[in-house]
């Protein structure tokens, strides 16, 4: 039995038989191979630059005392590790070196460096620099004030002295902040926590830099933040030409570990009542047959083929174009 069938583009017949259903197209049409592909799921988020808190230092000096000359007199400078600070008197200090030296001369002649050892000590706990504390014996002079050097190269982002004023001690003089690792925030949604279990892939970039970075590791703060219902995901990203700098915003795309598929274009994909159809090439030239297949999207333009087709298998490249509103009404497919 022959059924012709109208069509607003092509004309097609339906020849049906007891095992099968076919259409042929009475001219050619485009198709395409089920092809095997290699490919990783990926998901978008956006998030911002943040300062690496393990890489920031406080010039909190442990004695009080004067300023009597600043190096780094501006902030958001930058300044190298071992390069001077800020110069200052303390009483303190000053004493304690001359406590040093005196014990020096007094244990010169005397086997026990008892009284040495603990002024040197002081001096140590009070945090003098120790190239100073070996000058004091070398030069066998004191002098009244003591320079206060950067501990790590980075950035001065807090400076709360100036010329001549007084500090006490624990008082915060200056924050360092290194920028040769950063950490990006991105706001998670609960229901991809599971997806970021299997991601293995960050990769970051910046409208400012046409740059892009990767993660190095990761970190999913265990707290739900209840006003937005997000979890923080925390990436650490290598920085050592400082071209990122807090604040800047982020696009962070993760992706899992690349598989192997069966995939067809979504053009070679129809969908009808829940379930998922091609059009396969038939024996014979213009010859087209409905089946039904297990599919689901790799990404916007790709399907994955999990059940009734091979690799090399060939279908219809566009399978909406062998449909139209007859073919549908009479139940083709």
């Amino acid at each position: 039995m022959k059924l012709i069938l109208g069509f607003s583009l092509a004309l097609f017949s339906l020849t049906l038989t007891a095992k099968e259903l076919t259409v042929e197209q009475l001219f050619s049409v485009q198709s395409v191979k089920v092809q095997e592909k290699s490919a990783s799921h990926s998901k978008k988020n956006y998030g911002f630059v943040k300062v690496d808190e393990a890489r920031v230092h406080h010039i909190a000096p442990r004695f009080g005392g004067y300023v009597e000359k600043i190096y780094a007199d501006k902030i958001y400078t930058y300044v190298k590790k071992g390069a001077p600070l800020v110069t200052v008197y303390s009483p303190e200090v000053y004493k304690a070196k001359e406590d040093y030296v005196n014990s020096y001369y007094y244990t010169k002649t005397r086997t026990n460096k008892g009284m040495l050892k603990s002024a040197k000590l002081r001096l140590s706990l009070l945090g003098v620099n120790q190239k100073e504390i070996e000058t004091l014996i070398k030069k066998k002079k004191v002098s009244k004030n003591t320079t206060i050097y950067a501990p790590l190269s980075g950035y001065i982002f807090k400076k709360n002295i100036s010329a001549g004023s007084a500090f006490n001690a624990k008082a915060l003089l200056y924050e360092i902040v290194n920028l040769d690792e950063v950490w990006i925030e991105t706001k998670i949604f609960a229901q991809d926590v599971s997806w970021l279990q299997k991601a293995t892939d960050f990769d970051i970039s910046f409208q400012s830099t046409p740059k892009h970075y990767k993660a190095i590791s990761k970190l999913l703060y265990p707290k739900l933040d209840e006003k937005e219902a997000t979890f923080t995901l925390r990436l650490r990203v290598q920085n050592p030409h400082h071209t990122l700098f807090p604040g800047m915003y982020a696009t962070v795309l993760s992706s899992d570990k690349a598989q192997t598929y069966l995939t067809l274009p979504s053009d070679a994909i129809m969908r009808k009542d829940g379930k998922t159809y091609v059009f396969v090439v038939g024996e014979y030239e213009g010859e087209y047959e409905p089946l039904q297949v297990t599919a689901k999207p790799l990404n916007p333009h790709t399907y994955i083929i999990t059940d009734g087709l091979n690799a090399g298998d060939e279908v219809v490249s566009n399978a909406l174009f062998m449909m139209d509103s007859d073919a549908q009404i009479n139940g083709l497919y």
